[in-house]
């Protein structure tokens, strides 16, 4: 009989600790959503933006651009044919070096310009004194250019940590992530992106989009993604702008 005890309490324990477990990650999750948590921050203040508050029918298209020659011209014909201004274009400043013309285009049709990096290196992977001069030397290109405010920074691939995030929070940067990611670069279809950048779709979300060569169907894909933002009444707005008056209100997760 007391063997009988001792194995179903073992196995309530057991029940328990996944019970718990689940309810964790349960709020975890939803904690995520409904405070709009950064992506990622540190302990006394430093953090990375992947969504602003929901008050507002605000979101920011961005693009990210590391390499290629033939698919930036078409995006920004297709965003000047749909009359959506303030997107954001993130370079790596080795690919703006070579194309300062497309550079001065994005600039002159009003959108907004985010650096990541020089060289598009995994910051991961780089020792800290590496990470500062790869950023050095991309806002030295940038500088040549006639941008010399950029603050807001999209890491190579995404990638950061703690200790990126204080480097780059020292330096003045601003980590961008994303809360809705087209995944466009996989060209899985004009159809399929549209979905993945507009069915999730709500205010003060920041939807990841590419303007590299890798990505062959997104300039098709964005006449349709303006008109489900026009049938939801959201604008599209920079980045900048979409956290401006909502970055106070962002908690840090401890």
């Amino acid at each position: 009989m007391n063997i009988f005890y001792t194995i179903r309490a073992k196995r309530l324990k057991q029940t328990m600790i996944i019970v718990l477990s689940a309810l964790f990650t349960s709020f975890f999750l939803y904690a995520q959503h409904a405070f709009h948590y950064p992506v990622f921050s540190t302990d006394k203040g430093p953090r990375a933006v992947y969504k602003a508050e929901e008050k507002d029918l605000e979101v920011a298209l961005t693009f990210n651009i590391s390499w290629g020659d033939e698919k930036a011209i078409p995006i920004l014909e297709k965003l000047k044919e749909q009359k959506i201004q303030h997107a954001t274009f993130f370079l790596s400043a080795s690919w703006a070096e070579r194309h300062p013309d497309i550079v001065e285009r994005i600039k002159k049709e009003g959108h907004e310009i985010g650096t990541m990096g020089y060289d598009y290196n995994s910051y991961t992977a780089m020792k800290p004194n590496e990470i500062r001069q790869d950023l050095a030397k991309s806002q030295k290109v940038f500088n040549s250019l006639g941008l010399k405010d950029i603050s807001l920074l999209r890491p190579p691939n995404g990638h950061f940590n703690k200790e990126i995030l204080k480097l780059t929070s020292n330096m003045g940067y601003t980590i961008v992530h994303w809360s809705i990611d087209s995944k466009d670069w996989t060209n899985p279809g004009v159809k399929e992106i549209v979905s993945n950048a507009t069915k999730p779709l709500e205010g003060g979300d920041i939807i990841l989009l590419h303007a590299s060569d890798s990505a062959q169907q997104t300039a098709e894909a964005i006449p349709y993604i303006q008109h489900s933002l026009q049938a939801k009444k959201i604008k599209n707005v920079s980045v900048s702008t979409l956290i401006s008056n909502t970055k106070s209100n962002i908690k840090d997760v401890k």
